[in-house]
């Protein structure tokens, strides 16, 4: 069985900048990590290793220093590791990012299960994952919250919804989509660690994945970003003082003003 995980490296916290020209992150000289929801991906293809057998893959779409994140993988217990990046990817938005990287999982070769993260943190649409599927013809389970089995070429899996389960099958090669509630993620091993620190990671741009070159990046992303800004959350108070009797007054007062009482 071979088990690729798709992953991202994403801004450390909140204070990211955008570049007003181009209105993309900017994410040089920025902390990066690995996607938080991308971590339950990478434990579960782990654990389904560990279940059924087989080998395990990373795959990334990223800048040169996204290749940090591939070994990090590696180092939780991945076999293997691919980074896409090239500059013709820059300004990919889902439909584009999905199609490069359904390249590389082509690229790959044979595969039984791809698994992603519910969403990223820089762009909370859950989209890719998807995309992936469609652009390899596969079927896929979004919400897998547990996946109960695997056997005679199908999946069987527990999907969390806004109010119940639903149990899903689906057929060999498929693609899923996790949430945190699926497992939790485990420390990179020492062994692992210097495993990941000395593993070469092979790096395709576009002219090694092929493919319709015009799909690639900015031109081939359908979305347009026509403005991105912060947002500015402004707190008033006020102080007030005097004796407890006066001050319960004048703060019953000040709710009736508010609407409050």
């Amino acid at each position: 069985m071979r088990i690729i995980v798709c992953i991202k490296q994403v801004p450390e916290g909140i204070d990211v900048k955008v570049d007003p020209e181009t209105k993309r992150i900017v994410r040089d000289g920025v902390k990066s990590i690995i996607n938080p929801y991308d971590l339950y991906a990478i434990e579960e293809g782990i654990r389904l290793k560990e279940r059924f057998g087989g080998e395990t893959w990373v795959i990334s779409m990223g800048p040169p220093q996204a290749e940090s994140a591939i070994r990090e993988a590696i180092g939780m217990g991945i076999d293997n590791g691919v980074l896409l990046s090239d500059k013709k990817f820059a300004g990919s938005d889902t439909l584009a990012t999905s199609y490069t990287l359904s390249l590389g999982i082509k690229k790959i070769g044979n595969f039984d299960i791809i698994i992603c993260g519910r969403e990223t943190l820089d762009g909370s649409t859950g989209q890719v994952g998807p995309g992936i599927a469609e652009h390899l013809g596969i079927p896929y389970i979004t919400y897998v919250s547990k996946i109960i089995d695997i056997k005679e070429g199908k999946i069987e899996c527990k999907r969390l919804m806004e109010d119940h389960y639903e149990i899903i099958k689906a057929k060999l090669p498929v693609l899923i989509n996790v949430v945190k509630e699926i497992n939790e993620p485990r420390i990179p091993s020492l062994k692992n660690m210097l495993r990941a620190k000395k593993i070469e990671i092979p790096i395709w741009n576009a002219e090694m994945l092929g493919g319709d070159q015009s799909l690639f990046g900015q031109e081939g992303s359908p979305t347009k970003v026509i403005d991105v800004w912060t947002q500015t959350i402004k707190k008033e108070g006020r102080k007030i003082e005097g004796e407890p009797e006066k001050l319960v007054e004048e703060i019953i007062n000040e709710f009736k003003k508010l609407g409050v009482l």
